[in-house]
């Protein structure tokens, strides 16, 4: 009897997940790649700050209403040498005015925050990414060890 039970509830379970699934829009067509995010993209990869932050403020300004560019370009200054915090956090709020819900943005300005030493706003961001990742993502669990490393580091100061 419990056997019959347990599959009648994985069949009604798979019924259900399929239906739900049949009203969700199709996803877009991705749009063509943009080569200056690319070529930010590859001077990230090398660690090449200054190439990649040349690259992107000429992208801000050409496409300034544009999440990605606004969030790496604070990612590409916040990582080189004497970020100028006010500019970075200029950038990331900026992509977070754009696109409220841009997870990286989240998870980079918390970032921001503990180089910062601002404790209190950093898990305001990883707050946010908690309700916009349901079940966990990337971004959630890299902001939260960021915030638990700091924390314990300030801890044994």
């Amino acid at each position: 009897m419990n056997r019959a039970r347990i599959h009648a509830f994985i069949l009604a379970f798979v019924v259900a997940t399929t239906v739900w699934g049949m009203d969700e829009a199709k996803p877009e067509p991705k749009a063509p790649k943009d080569p200056a995010m690319e070529q930010a993209r590859a001077a990230i990869a090398k660690q090449d700050w200054a190439g990649a932050q040349k690259v992107l403020r000429e992208a801000v300004a050409r496409n300034p209403q544009d999440a990605d560019t606004h969030n790496l370009y604070a990612y590409s200054m916040r990582k080189g040498a004497n970020p100028g915090m006010d500019l970075v956090f200029r950038h990331y709020n900026e992509a977070l005015r754009l696109a409220p819900k841009h997870r990286g943005a989240h998870e980079y300005i918390g970032e921001a925050y503990l180089m910062s030493g601002n404790v209190p706003k950093a898990k305001e961001h990883l707050a946010q990414l908690d309700n916009l990742c349901t079940f966990g993502c990337e971004e959630y669990t890299k902001l939260k060890k960021e915030v638990a490393a700091y924390e314990q580091q300030q801890a044994k100061k």
